[in-house]
């Protein structure tokens, strides 16, 4: 049975829609993108282990941590053994994660928690996030923008959905859970079932991604699609790199500081959301903006973080990778300096500096497996993105680190005004020239690290034969 997870066993037969392959990608990446939500039980996972908000945010540092490890590590593994079975992998994973964390929830062993939602949810986050990246690719040669952008885009909307649902179910489980109070905890035994219901759900519905999922025939090209015309673009190459290459060239790295400069950008806003909208409207002690306003604030910003993923990406196909690039990271530094110095005038002019910003970190995440493939081809695209993605890791880490360093020197939660964060502000500024730089910096890559054409058809001729010899079939 689980040799129909084997690469060879997913070529998609003669008249098959390469539309039916965005929806198994976006199955995998609504339901990891839940990782995204877990701000909702915080304080009922604060009360219940009656620990720290430190202790209870590692578990999310944890998980993103394992994401770019377990992407890096793993991506070359993907590559060789296809979409299918590394779908299968993460949503194995992934439901191990929920169903060790309630285990951990139940007896109080906060390690478990680590072990199951952090560690093994983690590389189930890691791996579903890249599975998808080169088959879609493959088979939109003509818009990889664009499908990229419609699979990543569930990644940021898996929150909107994990969100409310998350609400629903804890009240479902404990009747003295209220959804609308941002104060009321839940019970330890309501937490015990959600972990249970989100891990088996989420299972059930990747395993659609998982049935439906399909690689292109060798040979197979869109009706119509000229390969010469993409060639003719600026930085497009007609050749391919592998993943052990690519991580020896300049360009690789300089997109790895491009990615890391806009998350880290962008993460500095997502994470202090709620409390710096209210900190900005601060006057004598009391915010204009209500706890609930600051609530719907975050939402709103969930929805350009999603709604950027499609809409950038989608007009990289037309304008190009690295020009796209230079709108995230070149606007986004004027934002940023909008935001310091007037940002506070207005809550409307708040609200679409900071959704617009938000855009662009959406976008830089979508866009960025298609500048790979215009890079280094298509032959490991999956692998090199997962090795890119350390760069997210690396952000996740420093993006909060600076808004909370500068933050804590200006004074104490709740008592913060717009002044405070303006170090904050300049500093990303800073960062993102920086990314502006090395975009521009990006160049071609070198002949000498090319696959000969010879070798890459070898090398698949190889997998397929190992597989077959393994399976009994020759």
């Amino acid at each position: 049975m689980l040799s129909a997870l084997d690469r060879r066993h997913t070529v998609a037969p003669p008249g098959y829609s390469r539309w039916l392959i965005p929806p198994a990608a976006l199955a995998i990446h609504l339901c990891i993108g839940q990782v995204y939500a877990t701000s909702v039980y915080k304080n009922s996972l604060i009360a219940h282990f009656d620990t720290s908000q430190t202790a209870i945010g590692v578990i999310f540092s944890i998980a993103i941590v394992m994401l770019g490890l377990s992407a890096a590590v793993a991506g070359t593994w993907v590559e060789a053994n296809g979409p299918r079975k590394a779908m299968f992998v993460s949503a194995c994973f992934w439901a191990a994660g929920f169903l060790v964390g309630s285990l951990g929830i139940a007896t109080k062993q906060l390690w478990l928690l680590y072990l199951g939602y952090g560690l093994l949810g983690g590389i189930g986050l890691g791996i579903g996030y890249i599975s998808p990246v080169s088959t879609l690719i493959k088979w939109f040669p003509d818009r990889p923008g664009l499908a990229t952008g419609l699979a990543i885009m569930g990644f940021g909307g898996g929150a909107m959905v994990a969100s409310p649902l998350s609400r629903q179910l804890l009240s479902f489980y404990d009747s003295g859970y209220d959804p609308a109070n941002a104060g009321s905890t839940a019970s330890g035994n309501a937490l015990v079932w959600l972990f249970v219901t989100l891990g088996l759900g989420y299972f059930v519905i990747m395993m659609f991604g998982v049935a439906n999922v399909r690689v292109p025939a060798q040979g197979w090209r869109p009706a119509g699609f000229d390969p010469a015309s993409v060639a003719a673009k600026p930085l497009v190459t007609t050749a391919n790199v592998s993943a052990a290459n690519a991580v020896k060239t300049r360009a690789f790295w300089l997109l790895w500081v491009v990615l890391f400069c806009n998350v880290t950008a962008g993460i500095g806003i997502l994470e202090q959301a709620s409390p710096m909208i209210q900190d900005f409207f601060r006057d004598n002690g009391t915010s204009a903006v209500t706890v609930a306003a600051a609530g719907g604030f975050v939402g709103l910003l969930s929805l350009f973080n999603m709604a950027g993923r499609f809409a950038w990406s989608s007009t990289s196909d037309v304008i190009g990778r690295q020009p796209i690039y230079l709108v995230y990271l070149g606007v986004g530094m004027l934002l940023y300096t909008l935001l310091a110095l007037i940002g506070q005038t207005s809550t409307a002019l708040f609200v679409l500096l900071a959704c617009v910003i938000l855009s662009f970190y959406g976008g830089g995440f979508a866009t960025v497996p298609a500048y790979l493939r215009d890079l280094f081809g298509t032959f490991q695209v999956g692998a090199i993105h997962g090795r890119l993605l350390t760069a997210w890791s690396a952000a996740g880490i420093a993006g909060p680190l600076i808004i909370n360093g500068f933050l804590d020197a200006q004074g104490e939660p709740g008592s913060l005004t717009a002044a405070a964060y303006r170090p904050a502000l300049f500093t990303m500024v800073g960062v993102l020239a920086v990314g502006f730089v090395a975009n521009l910096l990006v160049r071609p890559v070198p002949q000498r690290y090319h696959e000969p054409a010879t070798e890459q058809d070898g090398v698949r001729d190889l997998n397929e034969d190992t597989t077959a010899l393994r399976s009994g079939t020759r």
